[in-house]
């Protein structure tokens, strides 16, 4: 009894040690960016030897990966399993198309800091890449749901994904604009751009 005790009494510190590095190590992204922190950073921070950070995490990736399991629970990104349950009972284009820029401006609004870090170095760290592939295959589908009713192509979806970007959104904060007018803007805007690649396109399978 006593030894399951003690082994009980050690997992839960290692479990809060790994916590405390993962928590640290996200800190430190926020302030000074994901390529520049450096194990010995994350030991400072988290109170602990860099020995410790590493029988944790034995490199880079390992810790990137940890922290983008904490991320992507605050952020809440869009996943292409939720993207039915997220326009359900919106029968129009254009409501889908709202509710579509409602919910990226919230997730925008939630992640921004980290998705622009994320951004920054994802050609220098693999799981980074990894991560924004899985936001932005999120992000497609849930454009391609909105647009069912327009039966939309591959250069549609792109464009409405370089619309739908960040670094957009980012622009129209910057604007001045209340949160409404912004979406309210943005909503227009995809419409305008959808309008606009169809008559360029022509009609495709039956679509007029």
């Amino acid at each position: 009894m006593a030894r399951a005790y003690r082994m009980k009494t050690r997992a839960a510190a290692r479990e809060e040690t790994r916590e405390r590095i993962v928590r640290a190590t996200m800190a430190l992204h926020d302030e000074q960016g994901i390529a520049s922190t450096t194990f010995a950073d994350v030991a400072e921070r988290a109170g602990v030897g860099a020995a410790t950070v590493l029988r944790h995490f034995p490199s880079v990736g390992d810790l990137v990966s940890a922290c983008g399991q904490h991320v992507a629970a605050e952020m809440r990104p869009p996943m292409p399993d939720h993207a039915d349950a997220a326009f359900a009972g919106l029968t129009t284009t254009r409501s889908r198309i709202a509710r579509l820029v409602a919910e990226l401006d919230a997730f925008y609004g939630r992640g921004e800091t980290r998705l622009i870090a994320a951004a920054n170095d994802r050609a220098r760290i693999p799981e980074l890449g990894r991560f924004l592939d899985m936001v932005e295959a999120g992000i497609d589908a849930w454009i391609r749901t909105a647009l069912v009713d327009e039966n939309p192509d591959d250069t549609t979806v792109a464009v409405l994904m370089a619309l739908c970007s960040i670094t957009v959104w980012q622009g129209m904060k910057q604007s001045g604009l209340t949160d409404q007018d912004r979406q309210d803007v943005l909503t227009a805007v995809l419409e305008c751009a959808l309008g606009f690649v169809r008559s360029e396109t022509g009609p495709r399978d039956g679509v007029v």
